[in-house]
């Protein structure tokens, strides 16, 4: 009995050791963020400023890997059968990332199971926009608006259980009204959608529209902050009009399950150190996404959180994908 506890304390000590080491030395060569949406949506959008930071601090490249089709799931598959070395990370939001299980009667991963949470990058907010053309000036007319027209304003989004397409549902739901919901292949797409004409609404990351709100492309009505937005000072928050509206979300890094914990910690600590950079800081901001650095645990308490709000949303509204 001594001699297997000993032998159990030995190896522990050694799986340990290595991992510290492993730790120290990592990481040895490029490593691989998928982002399973289309350039110019708000992970892409994450991605492409930290990511360059860490790989100035950890001395490696950090390549964007932009993987789109079927609302993420696509892009996020691949990185749950990836070898859990931290040589494949994830960026997507948390929202975006739980809402596909309660979508899809089949996935080839599992949402709580397959990954872990390694930092935040910043918490992200959205805003209801609409194409010039439409008559409406405020979250109010809007409602009036679509209450006489059911059905006929179309409502562009990023995909099926994306998070764009989750704040258009939500907002759908509380402002009791329908809209007409229309799929594109990420972000960027569903943004050329609305400047264009194409679709004449559109609740999607302020960091994705903030740029044409300002060359006056689109007309922003509502954030769905619980505040106004310093870099949208003079939009309300849809709050105001429906009390208790919120939805917000973290653009975060996962990694797959059973990554080592020493390298998660790490990666963990660099992203904070990434964040902290005044240039990094001030670049998230002004896409107003709110630098979010926060350990790996709560990032699994916010996935369960979620979780159950989505999933409760969803089946509420009968949302289903087979």
């Amino acid at each position: 009995m001594k001699a297997t506890r000993l032998f159990a304390e030995s190896f522990t000590c050694v799986i340990f050791t290595c991992g510290a080491v492993w730790s120290q030395s990592y990481p040895v060569k490029p490593v691989r963020v998928i982002v399973p949406f289309p350039p110019a949506g708000a992970n892409d959008i994450a991605g492409r400023i930290v990511m360059p930071k860490l790989s100035e601090q950890l001395g490696q490249t950090f390549i964007i890997d932009n993987r789109s089709g079927a609302g993420g799931t696509i892009g996020t598959a691949l990185v749950a059968q990836s070898k859990p070395d931290g040589y494949t990370l994830m960026i997507q939001t948390v929202a975006s990332h739980v809402a596909n299980a309660h979508l899809y009667s089949k996935l080839p991963y599992d949402a709580l199971r397959d990954f872990v949470g390694v930092s935040p990058l910043g918490r992200l907010c959205s805003v209801l926009t609409v194409h010039p053309s439409m008559p409406t000036r405020s979250v109010a007319e809007f409602i009036t608006l679509a209450k006489k027209r059911p059905g006929e304003i179309l409502h562009g989004h990023s995909g099926i259980g994306s998070f764009t397409h989750m704040n258009g549902v939500l907002f759908e739901s509380r402002a009791g009204i329908r809209l007409t919901q229309v799929p594109f292949k990420g972000g960027g797409p569903a943004v050329i959608a609305l400047v264009s004409g194409e679709t004449q609404a559109q609740v999607a990351a302020i960091s994705e529209l903030i740029g044409h709100i300002k060359a006056n492309r689109v007309r922003p009505l509502g954030v769905t902050a619980a505040e106004r937005v310093p870099q949208l000072p003079d939009v309300p928050t849809i709050a105001d009009t429906i009390p208790g509206y919120e939805s917000c979300t973290w653009v975060s890094v996962f990694a797959s399950a059973g990554t080592p914990r020493p390298m998660i910690d790490r990666l963990n600590a660099e992203i904070g150190k990434a964040l902290s950079d005044p240039d990094v800081a001030a670049r998230m901001t002004a896409q107003t996404m709110d630098p979010a650095h926060r350990p790996p645990q709560e990032i699994a308490q916010r996935i369960r959180a979620d979780y159950e709000t989505i999933g409760k949303l969803y089946r509420q509204l009968n949302l289903k994908l087979d």
